[in-house]
């Protein structure tokens, strides 16, 4: 596997970087979390203007062709502004089903819509799924973004179906989250009636190791924002007559920030490659790098709260919109210890 970026992998990962710190402000971010979560002027641009929501989707299925190296590229640069989008849900998730597991006639409706921005999607996997035919009862999940998703795509362990949003039977109810940037809500089917996808088991596959991967990148993209600010203010401020980053605890606090940063970069990356590559070790990799990269950012968020001292605990700092990104990606798309499981499971076999 290839770990340095090609030039063109460069020029993505300097627009997007650009694109997120000119565009994702915290002004804008806090705008979206008074409201429905989404700053729908940033999601037009990215997805129009800037035209990378297509970047890990295959030309055959009208995205750009390339992979989740370049995905992993723009998820990092949003997670870095905690950028309030519904990247994750909408164009992670339920576009990498659609593109890799739906009919033809799916995706020439559904995948120019959401690469446009102009149709948000939710994801939806519930192993308990019941369908009776392409009936659907259960679902009873928390869903990001899922109050402003037109359409939904719903999962089992087995199969694949795209539900819109006002389809009989669907309950959609809007959540209070301690993630404001990324607001979730419950959605439970009673009876509803789905669209199958013609390959359930590849939409399946892709959508979570599209999500898992993207949601590792932008705990990635955090992990490194909370540090580089924290050094940023670690310069500035004085206190006994002296700049607080001279200090030996502050200093190994940052050390130890820096290493952990360091080996999630790694375990991203190799989940990125090992998925591109159709590595045996993907599966493996995108576990380890979700609940690695998740860990590292929630004990990054954390640090950088309280090497700012009293200013950091404030609601104008915007340290708490990190650590509350990180708390709540510990917790979505598996915790840690359900990933770790995995990877004894896959290590170990019946031994684990």
């Amino acid at each position: 596997m290839e770990f340095v970026f090609t030039d063109e992998q460069a020029m993505i990962a300097e627009t997007a970087r650009a694109f997120f710190t000119e565009n994702a402000t915290s002004e804008r971010t806090r705008k979206a979390m008074a409201a429905d979560g989404i700053d729908a002027e940033l999601w037009t641009a990215f997805c129009q203007e800037l035209g990378l929501s297509g970047i890990g989707i295959p030309e055959s299925a009208g995205g750009a062709g390339l992979g989740l190296v370049e995905l992993a590229i723009i998820a990092e640069a949003a997670g870095a502004q905690v950028a309030a989008l519904p990247m994750l849900g909408s164009l992670a998730m339920a576009a990498q089903a659609i593109a890799a597991g739906g009919t033809p006639e799916q995706q020439a409706e559904w995948l120019p819509r959401l690469l446009s921005g102009e149709v948000v999607a939710g994801y939806v996997h519930d192993a308990a799924l019941a369908a009776n035919g392409d009936v659907l009862t259960g679902g009873d999940r928390f869903v990001a973004h899922g109050a402003s998703a037109q359409v939904f795509v719903v999962t089992s362990n087995t199969g694949a179906w795209i539900v819109p949003v006002d389809a009989a039977g669907l309950a959609v109810t809007a959540q209070t989250t301690m993630d404001q940037t990324r607001p979730y809500a419950h959605v439970a089917l009673a009876g509803v009636q789905g669209a199958p996808l013609g390959n359930p088991a590849a939409a399946i596959e892709a959508a979570h190791r599209a999500g898992f991967v993207t949601v590792a990148a932008e705990a990635l993209g955090g992990a490194q924002a909370a540090l580089d600010r924290t050094v940023v203010y670690a310069k500035e401020r004085v206190q006994f007559g002296r700049v607080i980053g001279s200090f030996q605890a502050y200093k190994h606090r940052l050390a130890d920030m820096m290493i952990e940063i360091e080996q999630a970069r790694s375990a991203v990356y190799w989940a990125a490659c090992a998925v591109d590559e159709g590595s045996d070790e993907a599966e493996l990799a995108v576990h380890s790098a979700k609940s690695f990269a998740a860990d590292t950012y929630f004990m990054c968020a954390g640090n950088m709260i309280q090497l700012h001292g009293g200013i950091g605990f404030t609601w104008e700092h915007d340290a708490h919109l990190y650590f509350k990104r990180a708390r709540a990606i510990q917790s979505m798309l598996g915790s840690g210890n359900w990933h770790r499981e995995r990877i004894a499971s896959m290590i170990l076999g019946d031994a684990a």
